[in-house]
């Protein structure tokens, strides 16, 4: 297990699984949330590298004090602009299947997205343009729990019209350094 700090621009910090969505990187984004300069970009960095890192080290590569990094990066925190947390394996702790699943809607596509937002399985969920509405990642135990959550949970949400699902056979890269990229 690994520790690393996830960059996101619009990530809901009260959210117990975390998220991982908006617009990554150094600008605003016309969100709410504001631009993010190179110091604290600096800082993530620092921390993505070693979500553990001192600051009093982040401080000494950056050129401010131990104090001046805790709070910049307490209001990173509140913010919403990243968290820290430890990134795992989902194989090693117990979820054996992977999938990412294409959705098409009928109408409205927030309700739909809210619903699968709201789901504890759904790790990744995005609005998107080209053959899918939404593609949602979901982490599960088993074969049996990713078909109950496509079939009983997804497709019956009101508006879902088709479902696609890639399921992943091999994990190959999972890293989350495009925050400072």
């Amino acid at each position: 297990m690994q520790s690393e700090v996830v960059a996101s621009r619009s990530a809901d910090p009260s959210s117990p699984r975390g998220s991982r969505t908006g617009n990554p990187g150094g600008s605003g984004s016309g969100n709410g949330t504001p631009p993010v300069d190179a110091v604290s970009l600096a800082i993530i960095e620092q921390l993505q590298e070693d979500g553990r890192r001192p600051y009093a080290a982040i401080g000494k590569a950056v050129g401010l004090s131990e104090a001046a990094v805790r709070q910049r990066v307490q209001k990173l925190l509140d913010q919403g602009v990243m968290q820290i947390v430890a990134v795992t394996d989902p194989l090693t702790v117990g979820f054996r299947r992977q999938a990412m699943v294409g959705i098409t809607v009928e109408g409205d596509l927030d309700p739909v997205a809210d619903a699968l937002t709201a789901m504890p399985e759904a790790e990744y969920v995005v609005m998107t343009a080209g053959s899918y509405d939404l593609l949602a990642e979901i982490v599960c135990e088993d074969d049996d729990h990713l078909l109950e959550v496509i079939n009983k949970r997804i497709r019956a949400l009101p508006g879902v019209r088709s479902t696609e699902s890639f399921v992943y056979l091999k994990l190959k890269k999972q890293t989350y350094m495009w925050g400072t990229r």
